[in-house]
């Protein structure tokens, strides 16, 4: 077992972090804190504003690896070395109206995630909402993942599924394209169970996609999902996802009419430029929780 502890930490908030759309493996327990898996780690986060330090307990078996390691891989995969104070201004200096929308969701960051394992997020994501995603990818994980051992052995394994978590890791791409649409019956994916398995193929034969072009070309993926992917899986923040919440937030804050996505997508480039995928969450975490 790890802990750790990485100091003055500003723009922080797990609240808004994980449950701003772009993760699904993660869930809020009562004291505020956040247990969640990334790969094959298994961890719970918790902030302490006052003092502006990130608590990070590693629950895997691994959690005896090099404290130096496991702090490297969670300052990257919360994007901890990024200056969220400086992103924020710039957005609101181009666009005062991002103020309010920045205001709601101030601690969000974007999460360095592994690309596979957001391919598969945001291929069940199609028309779908969150609580029925992170079902899914857990039953996905139950169903053909492999476990993840624990320091806390059967009770650890017990908290966690109190949770709504299986400390398994999700399936490669190797194992999905072995696999037939009624072997992922019980994960109830629908149509998107074919989906996933092509995906597993395709990755196989090309390799993973480099880009917004690659990922669209991968069966079943449309804009949305693979402006979501290039976002949260290749790190490319200029993309930005256009849903059902982006669409009432364009209409409410720049009164566009809700089927003139190209129009949004154009306003964004305009206005946000690099930090499109930025803005997008925090309009996204602002309608949503308004």
């Amino acid at each position: 077992m790890s802990d750790i502890i990485i100091e003055n930490v500003k723009d922080f908030n797990p609240d808004h972090i994980f449950d701003c759309g772009q993760c699904f493996r993660w869930r809020r327990e009562a004291d505020g804190s956040w247990t969640g898996i990334a790969g094959k780690r298994i961890a719970n986060i918790g902030y302490v504003p006052g003092l502006k330090e990130v608590h990070i307990n590693e629950l895997d078996k691994k959690g005896s690896r090099d404290l130096k390691e496991s702090e490297e891989f969670w300052r990257n995969y919360l994007d901890l070395n990024r200056d969220y104070g400086k992103i924020k201004r710039s957005l609101s200096k181009k666009d005062p109206l991002m103020k309010e929308a920045i205001a709601s969701g101030e601690g969000i960051r974007i999460l360095n995630q592994d690309l596979w394992e957001t391919i598969i997020s945001f291929i069940i994501s199609q028309n779908n909402n969150i609580p029925r995603i992170k079902g899914c990818i857990e039953r996905l994980s139950e169903v053909a993942g492999e476990n993840i051992p624990l320091t806390g052995g059967k009770r650890a394994g017990k908290e966690l599924e109190d949770l709504g978590l299986n400390p398994r890791t999700l399936p490669g791409p190797k194992k999905l394209a072995s696999m037939r649409e009624e072997d992922l019956k019980e994960v109830r994916l629908g149509y998107r169970a074919k989906y996933l398995i092509k995906a597993g193929e395709e990755i196989l034969e090309r390799g993973l996609p480099n880009n917004y072009e690659e990922v669209l070309a991968l069966t079943g993926v449309g804009p949305k999902v693979a402006n979501c992917i290039g976002l949260f899986g290749l790190h490319n923040e200029a993309s930005f996802p256009i849903d059902v919440w982006v669409k009432r937030v364009m209409k409410e804050l720049y009164g566009f009419d809700e089927g003139d996505v190209k129009g949004m997508a154009e306003f964004a480039e305009k206005n946000f430029g690099k930090l499109s995928g930025i803005a997008q969450q925090y309009l996204f975490y602002y309608i949503r929780e308004k």
